[in-house]
């Protein structure tokens, strides 16, 4: 892995794609135990986590569904700063064991705000994977039930993590250097 130049800034390599695809197998490996017989349904959120959400699938050997979404948390052309809609979520969870699955967490506001929403449609278990966390950003309490990796609070590049649309097809994640 080399420095790499995406628009004006420089990223240093901080995750190789050797050790993403480890620790997938492994949640992957976890989700197989903990829902043998029970055919979760995944929930990615887009745009960031559609590589992590297809290879975590791909790893998943039991029965599993899988319904992406997009999260939106603006109405027309200006972010509201809490409204969250979700576009495309048509499954009905009512009794299904639901995963939601991040490629980050940072400080929780899009989960916080998200979740009861999830959680009003009365799932038999509501759950969180994530890729990669930021536990000192973190600003709302969430637990994340099947964790990548812990990282620090600086902004990360690839495996589907963007700077101004461009990065999300690197198979490493990288750090931007300071």
């Amino acid at each position: 892995m080399a420095i790499i130049t995406v628009h004006d800034k420089t990223f240093e390599p901080y995750i190789s794609a050797a050790a993403i695809d480890g620790q997938i197998k492994k949640l992957a490996a976890q989700i197989n135990t903990d829902y043998a017989g029970k055919k979760p349904l995944l929930i990615p959120i887009l745009n960031g986590s559609f590589m992590f959400a297809s290879d975590l699938f791909k790893a998943i050997t039991i029965e599993a569904e899988i319904c992406f979404i997009k999260l939106a948390s603006y109405k027309g052309t200006k972010s509201t700063g809490n409204v969250i809609t979700s576009i495309g979520l048509d499954e009905p969870l009512e009794g299904r064991h639901v995963i939601v699955v991040e490629d980050i967490v940072d400080t929780g506001k899009t989960l916080a705000e998200f979740l009861p929403q999830l959680a009003n449609q009365q799932p038999a278990s509501l759950k969180i994977a994530a890729l990669l966390h930021k536990p000192e950003a973190l600003a709302h309490p969430l637990t994340i039930d099947y964790l990548g990796f812990n990282v620090p609070n600086k902004f990360l590049l690839g495996y589907g993590l963007d700077y101004d649309g461009l990065g999300r097809n690197i198979p490493e994640i990288y750090t931007l250097q300071e």
